[in-house]
């Protein structure tokens, strides 16, 4: 059976609403897909480290719970879990602080296998961060020599802005490993200062990586291909929280390209309707997760979709 395998954060997420703390839930970028994709019925794996404390302890039940292995989980001795506070604005964005305390050794881990046609999704700070860069290139290289589809979202957030020049080389090799990268537009107005999908495309990414998804927000999802430049309108809804979107955005179209039974060797001949299916995956499970405070799909949604 294809599996997901996916490194990232693990952290607590604190959400305020009215600058009142409305709930505490395990997160992390890569984390929150997983969980989805985990409740849907995907068979994924997940590298991660977390402290010996009350909040890791919270986050590997959390997985235990959602039928996830902990054995790839690295529980350092010293040091803290990260915790972020995320502050809801009127309609629904969160801004975040984030309170961490890492230890020195990181991500003493053993790597799972992979076979051909597993699915690797890596992206945010972590997949450029220099302290994990050989734990994080070993993956990477083992996933390309077994074919797996490397699925690369770079999430680069503001706070990391004055490090673009210093993280260049390892954001071009990140799009070197990807068969598929999904940037939103915040990740390229602070990388590059351009919001210009067909520019990105063309001038960032295309030499590298030929499969491309660039999404904004509530606005319009763009596909750039080899041979396939298409928007998809972005269905309007009522939002509850839009902190874990982006996530279960990349788990729907990892999702589509698993029902759709997408291996390594046909993702660059994809057609259009193809495309279509997938790109709807990804809308669903985005949809669906702006629909509550969690950070994840909900277990009535993923029944939905082990049914289908």
């Amino acid at each position: 059976m294809r599996k997901v395998i996916g490194i990232g954060e693990t952290i607590l997420d604190i959400i305020f609403e009215n600058n009142q703390p409305s709930t505490a839930i395990p997160g992390g970028s890569v984390f929150n897909g997983i969980i989805s994709m985990a409740r849907c019925g995907v068979n994924v794996c997940f590298i991660s480290e977390t402290g010996n404390d009350h909040v890791g302890n919270i986050i590997l039940d959390f997985m235990k719970q959602n039928n996830i292995s902990t054995d790839h989980v690295n529980v350092f001795p010293d040091g803290k879990s990260p915790v972020s506070l995320a502050f809801l604005n009127d309609r629904n964005d969160a801004e975040y602080m984030f309170y961490k305390d890492y230890p020195k050794q990181r991500l003493d881990v053993t790597l799972p296998a992979i076979e051909e046609d597993d699915i690797v999704i890596f992206g945010s700070y972590y997949a450029l961060n220099p302290v994990l860069r050989d734990k994080m290139v070993d993956l990477l290289e083992e996933a390309r020599r077994k074919k797996a589809i490397i699925y690369y979202d770079p999430n680069f957030r503001s706070s990391h802005k004055s490090e673009v020049m210093r993280l260049t080389a390892n954001i071009i090799e990140n799009f070197e490993y990807a068969t598929l990268v999904r940037g939103s537009q915040d990740d390229f107005i602070n990388m590059y200062g351009m919001e210009d999908s067909e520019k990105i495309y063309k001038d960032k990414i295309k030499f590298y990586c030929s499969n491309f998804i660039y999404t904004s927000g509530e606005s319009d999802v763009t596909l750039h291909t080899k041979t396939i430049n298409k928007q998809y309108h972005t269905p309007q809804v009522e939002t509850t929280s839009t902190v874990g979107a982006g996530d279960n955005f990349n788990a729907g179209i990892i999702f589509g390209l698993l029902k759709n039974r997408v291996r390594f060797d046909d993702i660059d001949t994809l057609d259009e309707a193809a495309w279509d299916k997938i790109i709807q995956s990804g809308m669903e499970f985005a949809t669906e997760a702006c629909k509550s405070l969690n950070n994840y799909v909900s277990a009535e949604f993923a029944e939905r979709m082990k049914s289908e």
